[in-house]
């Protein structure tokens, strides 16, 4: 059984190559990011920001501490995906448009923020395991949503995380997950890598 959806899944393969002449619209940009948005967070935290790198000088910036990898310099975007440490106390304000439609009723906020401290304020682990959870899922909707518009994408590790903080200016409360490369692609990128088998990586309790 397929569909649309299942079949964008299992066809994308991170990009090697990509068309250096092709660009992407401020509103294509802006719609890949609102869709990453669309990913899940934790009580709605929405604890991540979206650095589109694309022009010539700031790929040039970008391009030497991050292992000077082809795509940053070809595709016609690289993200820096940031995912910021969890806060409980953003979630007054991220919740308000809940309330303000009736979907939540204002009384159920506190309910939210007081659990989320207790997870949160003091176990500065988990608020950096919370930002890159969450800009790993931002990254992971953005790079299908890339795939369904036929471009190609290469999220990406290797880079000078401090390095990365200081270029770019990165808030003392934001984690440089990882960088995300999106663009046409050009010949020569492979298909889909063949994954291990179901078997050896599900167990049914």
């Amino acid at each position: 059984m397929t569909n649309p959806v299942i079949e964008t899944l299992l066809s994308r393969s991170a990009a090697k190559y990509y068309d250096p002449e092709a660009t992407l619209s401020d509103d294509q940009i802006r719609q890949l990011v609102e869709i990453g948005t669309s990913a899940p967070t934790s009580f709605h935290l929405q604890n991540w920001r979206f650095i589109a790198v694309r022009s010539r000088e700031a790929k040039a910036r970008l391009s030497p501490i991050a292992w000077s990898q082809p795509p940053i310099m070809e595709a016609s975007v690289t993200f820096i995906i940031c995912g910021q440490l969890a806060d409980a106390s953003v979630i007054p304000a991220r919740l308000a448009p809940l309330v303000e439609m009736g979907v939540m009723p204002a009384s159920m906020v506190q309910e939210w923020e007081t659990p989320a401290r207790d997870l949160y304020q003091n176990f500065p682990q988990r608020q950096r395991d919370e930002a890159v959870r969450t800009g790993t899922f931002g990254a992971a909707a953005i790079i299908y949503a890339a795939r369904s518009m036929n471009l190609g994408s290469t999220p990406m590790i290797g880079f000078d995380a401090d390095a990365v903080h200081r270029e770019f200016n990165l808030a003392p409360n934001e984690v440089p997950v990882m960088l995300l490369s999106i663009g046409a692609e050009r010949s020569g990128n492979w298909a889909q890598k063949p994954r291990r088998p179901v078997k050896e990586v599900l167990d049914f309790m």
